[in-house]
């Protein structure tokens, strides 16, 4: 387990990583947050996962891949590594945002994650990005692994992908989800998505991402259809 962030020696970029955008409100000094470095580390992690899992587990199949990933790369499990990093103290936050308890909030702490992410990335490369990922994730990934009994594999399967596979075989179309609301503080905002096939709607969910709503949206779709 990684006991310390990545070393991002351009403290610049550093500082922008770790800065919420609430604290960037009350500092118009400061020249960016981190949004875009989340964007960024999000990609980049989500790249390094892929190819870390297909290195190590050639056997496999790619439904099962998905699964690991999906599980992987998570707000839960990207929360769990951000307090262990000590993320939460380093953060920069708006006074409303600090008062909030902002500090302990799993979409902030899992945002910033991805954020040190795409700064580190940005300094030093893929090839850094992996060499720093691989104990951080590996050892979540066997533990995954060895206490998940098959006969509950299915727990791990990715909501979204599971309703694509049905729509694409029913319909023979995608989904598209759609965050048709946003409600709260920024530092605490929370989505409603929607998803759609064929312009019909199928299910709706909420969550403190983007990516979180449209995992439930997902999860609604299937419940409606008998599925889970």
């Amino acid at each position: 387990m990684q006991s310390k962030i990545p070393l991002i020696n351009n403290k610049k970029l550093l500082k922008q990583a770790l800065t919420h955008r609430s604290y960037l409100n009350e500092h118009p000094e400061q020249e960016g947050d981190n949004e875009r470095l989340e964007f960024l580390g999000d990609a980049v992690l989500g790249f390094t996962i892929a190819e870390l899992l297909y290195q190590n587990y050639p056997e496999m199949s790619e439904a099962h891949l998905t699964r690991l990933r999906s599980k992987l790369v998570d707000e839960t499990q990207l929360t769990n590594f951000a307090r262990e990093l000590g993320l939460g103290k380093m953060i920069l936050l708006g006074k409303g945002a600090e008062k909030d308890n902002g500090r302990e909030s799993p979409s902030l702490l899992s945002d910033t994650f991805e954020a040190i992410l795409g700064a580190y990335f940005l300094e030093s490369g893929i090839e850094a990005v992996q060499n720093y990922i691989k104990p951080l994730f590996m050892p979540v990934a066997e533990k995954i692994l060895t206490s998940v009994p098959e006969d509950r594999a299915q727990n791990l399967v990715d909501l979204k992908n599971r309703f694509q596979q049905w729509a694409l075989a029913e319909i023979g179309k995608n989904p598209i989800y759609e965050i048709i609301a946003e409600s709260g503080p920024d530092h605490a905002k929370e989505f409603t998505a929607q998803v759609k096939v064929n312009n019909k709607i199928y299910g709706t969910g909420k969550g403190r991402r983007k990516q979180e709503a449209q995992k439930q949206a997902a999860e609604s779709a299937l419940k409606s259809l008998g599925i889970l």
